[in-house]
């Protein structure tokens, strides 16, 4: 486990785009999935983590053969509609495992990475967004300690109409 450097942009776009074809395949149209590229996603991974804020950051996990298997992103939230002050709420943006590496633990292990970074950071909340019929991902957050709101938007991919819920958890109890 540690913190993604950009040399690793490479192999997160891989897990990135590997991740949504096995995910998101019958929730997002065939032919925006297939048409992602690792070229486009590589490069925009490498210029991101070049440039992350402090609280902005995204941890893999390694096996031990030294090959990445899972990835998490986490920043300050982007929602400002957020019924949590914004200023005490952390974001998962995006959290991948390689497909072939599912169910081994690398995804449990970035997650904790990342909300222990959040929390660190003095976020108080966290807060996420999944595909409303991402009934994997929903297990897994859920299994995590994440509720769900019921709070709900368009994602709006490939022009289609992608439904996400939202979900939160507390990450550190206010000191008040």
């Amino acid at each position: 486990m540690r913190r993604a450097v950009p040399a690793d942009a490479g192999r997160i776009a891989e897990i990135n785009i590997d991740g949504w074809r096995t995910a998101y395949r019958g929730l997002i149209p065939d032919a925006y999935l297939d048409g992602m590229r690792y070229e486009t996603l590589r490069e925009r991974w490498a210029t991101g983590l070049r440039g992350h804020a402090d609280a902005a950051s995204m941890f893999v996990a390694v096996g031990p053969d030294s090959v990445l298997r899972a990835y998490a992103f986490v920043r300050s939230v982007r929602d400002e509609g957020d019924r949590h002050p914004v200023h005490a709420t952390g974001e998962l943006c995006a959290i991948y495992a390689d497909p072939r590496w599912k169910g081994h633990g690398a995804g449990h292990a970035v997650h904790q990475a990342a909300l222990g970074h959040l929390a660190s950071y003095g976020f108080r909340h966290a807060v996420l967004w999944v595909l409303t019929g991402n009934a994997p991902s929903r297990r897994f957050y859920e299994a995590h300690g994440w509720k769900c709101d019921e709070i709900e938007k368009d994602g709006g991919i490939a022009g289609e109409w992608t439904p996400e819920i939202r979900y939160s958890r507390v990450l550190q109890e206010s000191r008040m």
